[in-house]
Formats: C-alpha cells, sequence, structure tokens
C-alpha cells in the first residue's frame, strides 16, 4: 500500500508539471499566433482621430543603424507615451511613441498648422547637421503604415575645394489614400515650402515646424493595401521577379542532379556485377583480387572520433532544418503580414524553441546508437551548439549598439523573456527529447561487421584530397542558390520586403537536392579510394557550403552595398557568420543521412563471406 501511495503521488507530481507545461506552452503559441496574425482593418468615421506614432531614424545606407525619433532635437510632447510592441516589433528595432501631429480622418488641412516651435542651441545644430549629412531618414507609423522622409537636405557645391549646404525641412505635407471608411496608403512630401538653411546661422535658433493634410479617395480595397505600401518608392527596388534566372538555375541544376544520378547507377551496376560474381567461383581468388570500395567493407562502419559532437550537429542541424521548412510552408500559407513589423523574427524566435525537441531526440538517438554512454553530456552540447555562439555574438554586437544608444539594442524586457522562453521552454524540450531519442533507440545496425583493427588507408592523389572535396561539395551547392541570394541579402540587409516564398521554397527544394546528389557522389569516390573516414567528410563537404556563402557576402559588402561604420559592419558581419554556420549545420545534416543511405545500401547489396 505504502508503494502504491507513493507512486500515486509520483504520478500526480508528475501530471501536474506537465500541465503547467502545457499551459506555458499554450501562453506561447498564443503569443506566436498574435505575433503572425493578418492584420484586420481599421475603421474610421469622418471626424474621428488618427494617431500618427514617430518610430525611428537613421542613415539611410545603413539599414541595421537606427535610433528613436525623439534622440534628435524635434518636437516632443511633454510626456512620451510609448506604444505597446510586439516581440517581432521589438526584434526588428521599433520603439514607437505617440507624435503631436493632430490629424482627423478625411479632413483636409490646406492652412499650414504649426506642431511646435524649437530654440536650438549650437548643440542641437551640430547633431541635426551631422545626422542631415549622414543622410538621416525618418519613419513614422500611421495606422500600421510606415511613412518616410528625410530629415533634412544636401546641397552640393564646389568640388574643389569641397563643401556643401546643409537645409532642414521645417514643413511636412501628409498624402493620405482613403477607401470608405479604412485608410489604405500615406506618405509625406516637402516640396510646398522651402527647407530652412543651417549653415552661419546665430544661436540660438528659433524654427518653427508645420505641417497640412491632404486626403484622397482611391478605389483600392483594403485588401490590396499590402501591394499598395510593397509599391512605395522611397528605398530603391531590386526586388523583381526574376522567373529567367530561376529557371536558368532550374535547368543547371536538373542537368547536374541527372549527370550524378546517371554515372552513379551505371557505375554501380558496374561494380555489383564484378563483386558479386557467381556462387561456384573461387571464393579465394574473389579475396585476394578485392579492391576498391569492397575491401574496405570491415572499416566502412566503425563510428567517427568525436561522437558527442557529430551527433550534437546531426541533432541541432535537424532542428534547423524543421524549423526553415516551417518559416517557409507559413509564408506561403500567407501567414506573415506586411503590415506586422518583425513577425518573421518573432515565428523564427519562438519556432527555435519548440523545434529543440528535435534537436534532443536526433542527437541522442544517434549518440545511442554508436555506442555512446555519457547522453547528459551529450544533450547539454547540443542544446548549447548553437545557442551559446549567438549569445556570444549577439552579447558584443548589442552592448556596441547599447554604447550607440540605437533602437537595435534590445531592452532588458525582452533579453529576460528570449532567456525565459530558452531556460523554460527551449532547453526542457531538448532534454525532453534526449530522453525519447535515447529510450527508443535501437542499433545501428550496420550490413558489415567491423574489425577491431583498422586498415592502412593508402595516399590519393591531390584532385581526392580533403580541400578539393570540400571546395567542390560547398561551390555547387552554392551555385545552386547564388541567383537567389543576392535577393535575400537585399532583404535582409536592406529595405525590400521579402515575397517570392514559392520561388524561395523551389530554390530550397533545389538546396537539398543538390546537397544530397553531390554527397554520395563524393563518399562514393572517397570509398573508392579504400578510404573509409567518410563521416566526418560528409560533414564538411557540403558544409563547406557556409565559407562559399560568407565569402558571398563580404563581396555584397564591398560592392553592392553602401553600409559603413563599425556598428552596421560589426552587425553585418556577426549575425552572416551566424546564419553561415546554420548553413552548415543544416546542409552537414543532409549530406551525411544521405551519404549513410547511400553506404548502407551498396554494402548490403553485395555477397560477402
Amino acid at each position: 500500500w505504502c508503494v502504491n501511495n507513493v507512486l500515486s503521488r509520483s504520478r500526480e507530481r508528475e501530471y501536474k508539471s506537465v500541465f503547467k507545461m502545457a499551459t506555458v506552452w499554450k501562453l506561447v503559441a498564443l503569443a506566436l499566433a498574435a505575433e503572425i496574425v493578418l492584420v484586420s482593418s481599421t475603421s474610421y468615421k469622418e471626424g474621428d482621430k488618427v494617431l500618427v506614432y514617430v518610430n525611428k531614424v537613421g542613415p539611410y545606407f545603413n539599414p541595421h543603424e537606427t535610433y528613436h525619433y525623439y534622440q534628435l532635437p524635434v518636437c516632443r510632447p511633454d510626456k512620451i507615451e510609448h506604444k505597446s510592441l510586439t516581440l517581432g516589433e521589438v526584434l526588428d528595432g521599433d520603439r514607437m511613441a505617440l507624435s503631436l501631429y493632430d490629424i482627423t480622418f478625411r479632413t483636409d488641412m490646406t492652412t499650414k498648422k504649426e506642431l511646435c516651435k524649437v530654440n536650438f542651441s549650437e548643440n542641437d545644430l551640430e547633431l541635426l547637421r551631422n545626422a542631415i549629412e549622414d543622410l538621416y531618414y525618418f519613419e513614422f507609423v500611421l495606422d500600421d503604415i510606415p511613412v518616410r522622409g528625410f530629415i533634412g537636405h544636401l546641397e552640393e557645391g564646389s568640388f574643389l575645394p569641397h563643401n556643401h549646404k546643409i537645409f532642414l525641412w521645417s514643413h511636412l505635407h501628409f498624402n493620405i489614400e482613403y477607401n470608405k471608411d479604412n485608410i489604405i496608403y500615406a506618405n509625406v512630401t516637402t516640396k510646398d515650402q522651402l527647407p530652412i538653411s543651417l549653415d552661419g546661422t546665430s544661436v540660438p535658433l528659433e524654427i518653427a515646424f508645420t505641417y497640412t493634410v491632404t486626403w484622397i479617395p482611391t478605389e483600392l480595397s483594403f485588401e490590396q493595401r499590402a501591394t499598395r505600401i510593397r509599391d512605395d518608392s522611397f528605398f530603391p527596388k531590386n526586388l523583381e521577379i526574376h522567373w529567367l534566372s530561376i529557371i536558368n538555375s532550374l535547368v543547371l541544376v536538373f542537368l547536374l542532379i541527372g549527370f550524378v544520378v546517371i554515372i552513379m547507377t551505371r557505375v554501380l551496376r558496374s561494380d555489383f556485377a564484378r563483386y558479386n560474381i557467381e556462387d561456384d567461383e573461387d571464393t579465394d581468388d574473389l579475396d585476394s583480387d578485392d579492391n576498391g570500395w569492397k575491401i574496405i567493407r570491415t572499416d566502412v562502419f566503425r563510428y567517427p572520433p568525436c561522437r558527442n559532437l557529430f551527433c550534437a550537429i546531426l541533432g541541432v542541424g535537424s532542428q534547423f532544418l524543421a524549423l526553415a521548412t516551417g518559416i517557409l510552408l507559413m509564408a506561403l500559407a500567407g501567414m506573415f503580414n506586411i503590415h506586422r513589423h518583425g513577425s518573421i523574427n518573432a515565428a523564427a524566435v519562438v519556432l527555435y524553441a519548440f523545434t529543440s525537441s528535435i534537436s534532443g531526440y536526433v542527437a541522442a538517438n544517434m549518440y545511442k546508437k554508436m555506442g555512446g554512454d555519457s547522453w547528459v553530456w551529450n544533450i547539454n552540447l547540443t542544446s548549447a551548439l548553437f545557442a551559446l555562439p549567438f549569445f556570444l555574438v549577439w552579447a558584443v554586437i548589442n552592448s556596441v549598439a547599447w554604447a550607440y544608444g540605437t533602437t537595435r539594442a534590445l531592452p532588458a524586457s525582452t533579453v529576460i523573456l528570449l532567456m525565459a522562453l530558452w531556460l523554460f521552454i527551449g532547453y526542457p524540450l531538448t532534454v525532453l527529447g534526449g530522453i525519447f531519442g535515447k529510450n527508443y533507440a535501437g542499433s545501428f545496425d550496420a550490413p558489415c561487421r567491423t574489425k577491431n583493427i583498422s586498415r592502412e588507408i593508402p595516399s590519393v592523389p591531390w584532385y581526392r584530397s580533403v580541400f578539393v572535396h570540400c571546395a567542390i561539395g560547398g561551390f555547387l551547392p552554392f551555385s545552386a542558390i547564388s541567383v537567389e541570394l543576392y535577393y535575400i541579402f537585399a532583404t535582409l540587409w536592406g529595405r525590400e520586403q521579402y515575397t517570392l516564398f514559392g520561388i524561395l521554397f523551389v530554390v530550397y527544394g533545389i538546396l537539398l537536392s543538390v546537397t544530397a546528389c553531390i554527397s554520395i557522389a563524393l563518399t562514393y569516390f572517397q570509398l573508392s579510394a579504400e578510404d573509409y573516414r567518410w563521416w566526418w567528410r560528409s560533414i564538411f563537404s557540403a558544409g563547406s557550403t557556409g565559407v562559399f556563402v560568407f565569402l558571398y557576402a563580404l563581396f555584397y559588402y564591398c560592392k553592392r552595398s553602401n553600409m559603413s561604420g563599425l556598428l552596421q559592419t560589426l552587425e553585418f558581419l556577426g549575425y552572416t557568420a551566424l546564419t553561415c554556420y546554420v548553413f552548415f549545420l543544416m546542409l552537414a545534416t543532409v549530406s551525411f543521412f544521405a551519404s549513410l543511405k547511400f553506404v548502407r545500401y551498396i554494402y548490403v547489396n553485395i555477397k560477402m563471406d
């Protein structure tokens, strides 16, 4: 009775803990739904107040170096009221606050209305001059529509000696398009008043800021609002639909895959015919004539060194494959709205936490199959394999952003939220997945018995070296995505809203297919050279694609962008290195499992003693 009582209490505590964890997961799922839900239309009546939020300012060519609008000496209320932001908006660098603009629905304001008067000191003027020289733009938000314009105007003078004139825009004209009771689009212009010169002015300088409003009826429906916003011409357009380049890549990739499949099929058929001789032939003669990949059958399934790290890479790579697939499927389903700032970032953070169980399961399952005993250390290594490098890179970048005072520095509340998300959801799910993976792991079931003493590996020519294999295994998958890579970089490090998710999903499938085919071919060539150390080679051959992506990123930064400054450079290099690390983990996982499937297949289909 005592034992049953203790067991029942233990089960009750387990049920309560599971119920609490399920409650936490439900709350996080609701938060995710709030991030990615489609924005519903806001209906107005004539004369209703339309709120205008000031958001951020920053250099035009440094998209990730942004500051709060009220850090400039501009019109501001006595008490600044900030808007409640979602996780995605905070991660995107938004810091919205109420402005002094008094705009009412469908009420034109043709006469200039004074917003405020500002007395500028010499320090204020110097701050404005520096901002205008760096081509600072501002961003307001009106009914979830970003409204952008420049702080001032720079007029170049003579070339030798070089000089320029600096002007400040003190008047803004709002053009707001509406359809019945919905706002469709809004922008600002500065053409109605000449700018004010900031050169050679005496201090203190008093400037009156004014604005006007024009309401324009349109036939566009609210459902077409996203298209109207996307076609905004404030930032340069680079993301045209590039069907010709995609078709060209598809043809090349299918030819490559077909070539590999046909060649490998013919070669394997020849090998099987040579190795699987008739049963009536002399077995001793066969053993003396063995060469190629059959002769290393007693070593090919010898487990690799550093199994703990090896299995952790496979676990985290599987997690990111699931995460990338989930993000693309959600995007194809239309779950990311152009109005919702940073919704993809928020979805990626939450999905990373929830897919941690996949990494724990795959890593612990493979580690157990390979005869590993330190499964606790394996789970901890798996959970830290990406989280630790990410935290170190983020800590450096966030510290620099905090020192600069930019909005890219995450507030303490968001940092605590993200840490809690990993500590209370991500890490426990990794442990839970690891426990299931360890308990449900069977035997490795290698088709060939492994001898205790390994064979000597013969020397190989230079074109079969590790470096050449990695160069080929990395360059070919990179060439499959090189066309789309420019548009991805223009989205991540530019001003674009990526909407070609169908094309991106196709390119994603091509990337995985090419990686699998190339890894199988390279593994076959390695085994044919009587080198059985294919385990780690399959990881690095395809994982080296991350190196090519990083080299392309350096080219993009130097030749295709105008980014500059310590903060922007540090953020670009840091987060790009993490992205390339994710490429390494994902493609290394695809390469290994494809190679493992291939190696099992060829050794199952030959006759052995």
